[in-house]
């Protein structure tokens, strides 16, 4: 009643067309998986390893950077946990996934105020 034949026609020849019609419309599909892999996934999955190997390599006397901002210097290191220093005489545990960058002995940040 609302289709006319000839619709209904074309819509009963594009069903008989086969597998290869549905391998074509399943196609961008295929294609946004394989992009979204390849720009998001394995780049995050990288970036963990890396995260992994930093903490894994973490040594007594690191400067370390916390994930809320906080510095330190590390004065033990266990297997799970960390003892750090954040200012002379105060020393914390922190969990070593909390830990956001390892910077090198010694390395120091500069000041914010320029002497003329």
């Amino acid at each position: 009643m609302f289709a006319t034949p000839a619709y209904a026609q074309t819509a009963a020849a594009g069903a008989q067309q086969g597998p290869a019609s549905m391998l074509i419309s399943f196609l961008p599909f295929i294609a946004i998986f394989v992009l979204a892999y390849f720009m998001i996934l394995r780049p995050q999955q990288q970036r963990m390893k890396q995260h992994q190997a930093m903490i894994a390599n973490i040594k007594r006397g690191d400067t370390i950077v916390l994930s809320n901002g906080m510095l330190g210097k590390v004065v033990r290191v266990e297997d799970a946990e960390v003892g750090v220093e954040i200012s002379q005489g105060v020393t914390v545990k922190v969990v070593k996934a909390m830990i956001s960058e390892v910077r090198a002995k010694g390395d120091v940040a500069p000041a914010n105020d320029s002497k003329s």
